[in-house]
């Protein structure tokens, strides 16, 4: 078990018919880091839809020659996955698409419901067959069930809404348009922009936006339902209000691209200001600051700047390689940490080194990074840490459904340390998020036990995919 990205969504309204699958892929290739398993495109002409959906990077699903496939059209929707529910496989491939009496429905959704487990009950006993194990066929169902009994596909998302909980930023398309809604507590990032010729674009991110030459109009509220059609886009804000704010604190500290901007936080500066109180909480005589690529550079430079320790780069990323957290298991996990990383040894070699890093989970990657840095001759490794330890396990869209392996939940701070090969560790005070962050509406679950929803009875990401044996075990 290691922290993944969450996934990353996108969604295009043009009031002109173009090549809008390959608006979406340079949307996607912007969001990347947010997924790594599969990705998708659902492309809308005129009604009729078009998909392509498949395990793998964005470039490698989506050729040339696949990119050409698609139709041209005015609306499109896409996904980058890392699954935090259901396993890694072609069904659960997203954007999810459904048939319906009224029409048809592709969901993208980045999140995890916090009672999909009782919902997906109670849509089985009534009938329902799924296809997937993941929580967006939830979302499609209950969706597509209120669509059947009410006027308007934007009424249906927010009577859906009323019985969703958890996490949830979703872009989703019918026939005619385009919707986006984020979930009440705003757990995940969603925001909205408009291109110079008057394209729509919707995204997890501001510099998806970007990408597309789209200007970032704003984030999408927490409870909000944005509708983009022919007459332009349309607020519904019955649900925002309902529950106090909670985005991810770990969007700032990992999960985001540093050049995003998320709900008017830059994620660079947040990431500097944490390197910044690192410095202040955790001195020491050093003669060089470190940053652990790419996450950790942000809060490098900022102790460096806080502390009066020079700057250098220690570690170079082998840009070919995937985020180690998409590993399958912890020997690939060990081989990846070995080729995606190498040290600059002459900014290293005979010296006291502060190596700054966001997170640890359970202490594997760090300590063959010490030992990486050991071996090319640093005298001394002080770990600075830019969050608290993780103590709890996230049921948001973050894969930490266990503390099974968090290693701050079994060790003091200093035998991490020893564990690590650290000469000492320091980690973010938790009280000090607010600062990082700028802004108190946020989660912090994962470091400090405040959950914002009811903790759910089964939290396994296999949980709708398990063996005989393993149902009859928990009877």
């Amino acid at each position: 078990m290691s922290i993944h990205e969450e996934c990353g969504v996108f969604g295009v309204f043009s009031p002109y018919t173009l090549d809008i699958s390959s608006v979406v892929y340079y949307g996607l290739y912007a969001l990347q880091h947010r997924g790594q398993e599969s990705c998708g495109i659902v492309v809308n002409d005129d009604g009729v839809f078009t998909s392509h959906k498949d395990l793998g990077l964005v470039g490698e699903v989506f050729s040339r020659n696949i990119l050409a496939s698609l139709p041209s059209g005015q609306m499109a929707v896409g996904h980058v996955r890392y699954g935090t529910t259901g396993g890694t496989n072609r069904n659960n491939c997203q954007p999810i698409e459904v048939n319906h009496q009224k029409g048809k429905m592709a969901i993208a959704h980045n999140g995890n419901l916090s009672n999909a487990v009782k919902l997906r009950n109670e849509l089985e006993m009534s009938g329902a067959i799924f296809h997937t194990t993941s929580d967006t066929e939830t979302i499609a169902y209950i969706v597509t069930k209120e669509r059947l009994t009410c006027g308007s596909i934007e009424e249906a998302v927010s009577r859906a809404m009323d019985v969703l909980d958890g996490a949830y930023s979703i872009v989703l398309m019918s026939p005619q348009k385009l919707i986006c809604a984020r979930d009440p507590y705003g757990f995940r990032p969603l925001c909205y922009g408009k291109t110079a010729d008057g394209m729509y674009v919707a995204a997890s991110e501001s510099t998806a936006l970007k990408a597309v030459g789209a200007e970032v109009i704003r984030d999408v509220l927490p409870g909000e339902i944005l509708v983009f059609d022919r007459n332009g886009v349309v607020s519904r804000t019955e649900h925002c209000g309902k529950k106090s704010k909670k985005l991810c604190s770990f969007e700032y500290i990992y999960f985001a691209r540093p050049d995003s901007v998320i709900d008017g936080i830059p994620v660079h500066a947040a990431r500097f200001r944490a390197g910044e109180i690192l410095a202040k909480h955790h001195p020491i005589e050093a003669d060089v600051v470190i940053g652990v690529p790419d996450s950790g550079l942000d809060a490098a430079l900022g102790y460096s700047k806080a502390s009066g320790i020079p700057y250098a780069i220690g570690l170079i990323k082998n840009k070919y390689i995937g985020r180690t957290f998409i590993s399958p298991g912890q020997s690939s996990r060990l081989d990846q940490v070995k080729i995606k990383l190498s040290a600059i040894e002459e900014n290293v070699r005979g010296k006291r080194v502060v190596l700054v890093d966001d997170s640890i989970v359970r202490g594997t990657t760090s300590g063959r990074i010490v030992k990486l840095l050991r071996d090319a001759g640093a005298e001394e490794i002080y770990l600075r840490i830019s969050s608290p330890p993780f103590l709890h396990p996230c049921y948001y869209g973050t894969d930490i459904d266990s503390e099974d392996h968090l290693i701050a939940c079994r060790h003091s701070v200093s035998e991490i340390a020893d564990i690590i090969g650290a000469n000492a560790l320091g980690y973010l005070p938790t009280e000090e998020l607010k600062a990082m962050i700028g802004n108190g509406g946020y989660c912090s679950a994962c470091f400090d036990g405040c959950y914002p929803t009811p903790i759910p009875s089964d939290t396994r990401k296999d949980r709708f995919e398990q063996k005989l044996s393993s149902k009859n075990k928990r009877k």
